[in-house]
């Protein structure tokens, strides 16, 4: 690592789920060689309803209008990060940004990530990484999960780290190294069902909580190949496309017995995953706020179950991918081998000074 040790840096994160851009502004301090961090301010920016159908419609656009789309929504990032760093006066070294993923399919090589950083970069006075996971592929990895650098180098107290986002992942040390992978679809597919009922999400799981176990469905969610595959593996939303949802619609079940449904199997799955932690599990990302589910999960696991500050819990993800970003910027190490299954631990992502 070069001389400096303080880092203010902004990471840009925008989730499966499509509720909005999380922006989060840390500082990360090198101190007797662990890293420290502070999220010193944290937004959640909803996507208008105009950007919400372009991005939900992105997968399913020419090629042509995808470059377009890109080049505008790098531009849109970029927009979004020069006005909250203005409103909060700060003079960041880095910007961080996922980007929005429109294609994640490891099994055929490739993932994509539009906010295109030639645009984004326009906007800002410091440099810019972006494009975190195509290197990984190209190193034979599954691109994903990325956040475990930070689980491992920020959070090592916790024997595992469970985010619930769109996806349930989780990352955990085994055997001396950090081993994490995705285990189930969580709000990609409690959301929609919630939207029927004309909420944006089920509150506190209250919804679920009114609603009957179908068995039947749970057995047949609970079967499916991919649980029993080893890790490294991930999710993206083909895979809730192709497996999920034809699964779903097979049955004429209410909504709220749906998503009773959906909440058992999300917390089978979790639980499965924690089999063998014993000591404390840091659970983060929007899924937390669901109280049923978590209720669901805390009986069924041996360990104790730690929910952090909200601010922790709403910008975690984005705070990992503003570290990653000062990593790539030192040429440290920011993706791990033992958690992707690349040809060897790297240092990714494209900066632009």
């Amino acid at each position: 690592m070069g001389k400096q040790t303080t880092y203010k840096t902004l990471g840009l994160m925008s989730g499966t789920s499509l509720d909005g851009l999380d922006i989060a502004y840390c500082e990360f301090n090198l101190h007797n060689d662990k890293w420290l961090f502070d999220i010193k301010y944290g937004e959640t920016i909803s996507y208008s309803k105009e950007w919400k159908n372009r991005l939900e419609n992105a997968p399913n656009i020419s090629k042509k209008e995808l470059n377009k789309l890109d080049i505008e929504y790098g531009h849109f990032l970029g927009k979004l990060s020069a006005l909250f760093i203005k409103k909060h006066q700060l003079k960041p070294d880095l910007v961080a940004s996922h980007g929005h993923t429109v294609f994640h399919k490891p099994e055929e090589g490739y993932t994509l990530q539009i906010g295109d950083g030639e645009a984004l970069q326009t906007h800002l006075p410091c440099p810019l990484v972006y494009d975190f996971r195509t290197q990984d592929l190209e190193l034979g990895g599954q691109g994903a999960p990325l956040v475990p650098i930070g689980d491992q180098l920020l959070f090592s107290e916790f024997d595992a780290c469970i985010n619930i986002g769109g996806f349930a992942n989780i990352s955990k040390q085994m055997e001396g190294q950090r081993i994490a992978w995705d285990i189930c679809p969580a709000n990609i597919i409690m959301n929609p069902i919630a939207e029927k009922l004309g909420y944006a999400y089920d509150k506190d799981g209250d919804w679920a909580m009114q609603g009957s176990l179908n068995t039947k469905l749970l057995n047949e969610l609970n079967a499916l190949s991919f649980y029993k595959q080893a890790a490294p593996k991930s999710l993206g939303k083909e895979w809730v496309n192709e497996n999920i949802l034809p699964i779903l619609n097979r049955y004429t079940i209410l909504e709220k017995d749906l998503l009773r449904t959906l909440v058992e199997h999300i917390s089978i799955q979790i639980s499965d995953s924690l089999s063998d932690v014993n000591g404390s599990i840091l659970f983060t990302g929007g899924g937390v706020f669901n109280r049923f589910l978590i209720k669901q999960i805390k009986e069924k696991v041996e360990a104790k179950v730690v929910i952090p500050s909200q601010k922790e819990i709403d910008y975690k993800e984005a705070m990992i991918f503003a570290f990653m970003g000062l990593l790539r910027l030192e040429n440290q190490i920011n993706v791990l081998s033992s958690v992707t299954g690349a040809k060897y631990n790297h240092s990714s992502g494209k900066l632009i000074k």
